[in-house]
């Protein structure tokens, strides 16, 4: 996959959303909310869970770390896109592009081992209460965040390694708002069979492993709750069970359709869709998932309040 092009001087242009240039300027708007709701609601959690002690469990502390990830996720690629509705030239750099990639890869990749730690912390919660605390120790649960982390960061950095040894002959306009590896694949004029089987590879083992690790703990986690008596305590179980799943149900469901079928010109548009979802629309939806059937966050949102109105009337 070598070849003697110097990729260093090329440049891409990232066509975006301009196959809409009547819709430019709703587009436009229509993004900047969301980047601004999704960094306000993600940082505004995090926040919260760091506030209030009530919310110092093993749940709270992956759900700060899921805004966190959500926070760099879409900035790793809606600022990019924002400023590309209103260029000209739409150009990217080669080494622009693979880092972009390289961080919304290993973002995207954390994301998947974190979404499973959540599924087992779920599963040591309703099957394991009397032992909950035991066994989700802080220590356990930071153990769990690193290899989250670190496993996504090097899942990326092989697609990445591999991606710098592909050569690109032109023309290099990239039918997406971001450098995406199924996009970049297309366009090569290297030989590319052994990075397609690469990214299925990884997908398998990041998302497909993900998935069962995530259908194994609901499957003891439903098995348990049916032998709940009482409807009140079926209902609780569910309750806490539920935000979770959508999330995931969301995020691998748009996830898989992209990374797990083969790239070709005419599934671009398809992919830029699902992309849309996964990159921009999620992230917004996961902290609103999170909290709004969830009384915890609600309580701690009204402790908060009512700490800035003493904290003001006794000033």
């Amino acid at each position: 996959m070598t070849g003697g092009r110097n990729n260093t001087t090329i440049n891409f242009i990232l066509l975006g959303f301009s196959d809409f240039p009547k819709l430019k300027t709703v587009l436009f708007i229509v993004f900047l909310g969301t980047y601004l709701s999704t960094v306000v609601w993600n940082l505004g959690l995090i926040i919260l869970i760091r506030l209030d002690p009530y919310l110092h469990t093993p749940m709270y502390f992956f759900l700060s770390n899921l805004s966190f990830l959500d926070f760099f996720y879409v900035t790793s690629t809606t600022p990019k896109m924002l400023s590309g509705f209103f260029q000209k030239h739409r150009s990217i750099s080669f080494l622009g592009c693979t880092m972009q990639y390289f961080f919304f890869s290993s973002l995207g990749l954390t994301e998947c081992c974190l979404l499973a730690a959540m599924a087992y912390d779920r599963y040591a919660a309703i099957c394991n209460p009397l032992l909950y605390t035991a066994v989700m120790s802080p220590t356990l649960c930071v153990q769990m965040v690193v290899g989250a982390y670190v496993t996504g960061s090097f899942g990326s950095l092989i697609q990445l390694c591999a991606l710098l040894q592909l050569n690109f002959c032109g023309p290099n306009v990239i039918n997406h708002f971001f450098c995406d590896l199924p996009q970049l694949l297309v366009l090569s004029c290297s030989e590319t069979f052994s990075l397609h089987i690469m990214k299925f590879v990884i997908a398998v083992i990041f998302g497909v492993t993900s998935v069962l690790v995530i259908m194994v703990s609901y499957g003891y986690i439903i098995a348990t709750i049916l032998k709940i008596s009482s409807v009140e305590g079926r209902s609780k179980a569910f309750n806490t069970c539920a935000s979770h799943l959508t999330a995931v149900t969301l995020f691998f469901g748009s996830g898989l359709f992209v990374y797990m079928h083969p790239s070709s010109d005419d599934s671009l548009g398809y992919d830029k869709m699902a992309s849309v979802f996964y990159t921009v629309v999620i992230p917004m939806l996961n902290p609103l998932i999170y909290s709004l059937r969830n009384r915890e966050i609600k309580d701690a949102i009204k402790r908060c309040k009512e700490k800035k109105v003493f904290f003001h009337g006794h000033c």
